[in-house]
């Protein structure tokens, strides 16, 4: 099975996924679990910086084919949903938190409002199920939940214990 995380950065997708790598219960299922910014950095899978947002642009072909032979596999990035995948759980936060998460860890104000205004137009969401179909994506709102909260949503995506739910966080009222 081929899982990914996804979600606007700050969403939490890395504290969620670390939680699950810790917890014995998940190890049954399986799945190597990869940080995907992790990879693209560690293994030179980018083609350019991008010095506005300071990030580095990931070649997805590139990542793809280094990801092509793992076939059970946890990807988490807010651009896991650009891979193969068989279940997509996009985590949602409403973005005035989603901003403040973002600041509090020394993202530019410019930045984490671009963050916000996406999560609030469900940019990543949008994707997913374009290029998943809407039978395959999960939302979980991350907002007022914990770490360990949002680890066992994702455990039961994985378990097949939860049915898709896109189209189900609406965050419009923020624009």
């Amino acid at each position: 099975m081929r899982v990914a995380v996804t979600g606007t950065p700050g969403t939490g997708k890395t504290s969620a996924v670390e939680v699950l790598e810790a917890d014995e219960a998940f190890a049954e299922f399986g799945l190597d679990v990869v940080h995907l910014n992790d990879l693209v950095r560690e293994e030179g899978l980018w083609d350019e910086r991008d010095a506005e947002r300071d990030s580095l642009v990931a070649d997805l072909d590139a990542v793809a084919d280094r990801l092509a032979d793992r076939e059970d596999v946890l990807v988490e990035s807010h651009l896991a949903h650009h891979l193969d995948a068989d279940r997509v759980v996009v985590l949602r936060c409403h973005p005035e938190e989603l901003e403040r998460r973002l600041t509090e860890r020394g993202e530019p104000e410019a930045k984490a409002s671009e963050n916000a205004e996406s999560e609030a137009l469900d940019v990543i969401l949008t994707e997913a199920v374009n290029e998943h179909g809407v039978e395959r994506v999960y939302e979980v709102e991350t907002t007022d939940r914990d770490p360990e909260e949002v680890a066992a949503e994702i455990a039961a995506v994985v378990a097949g214990d939860r049915e898709p739910s896109a189209g189900t966080v609406d965050y419009l009222e923020y624009l």
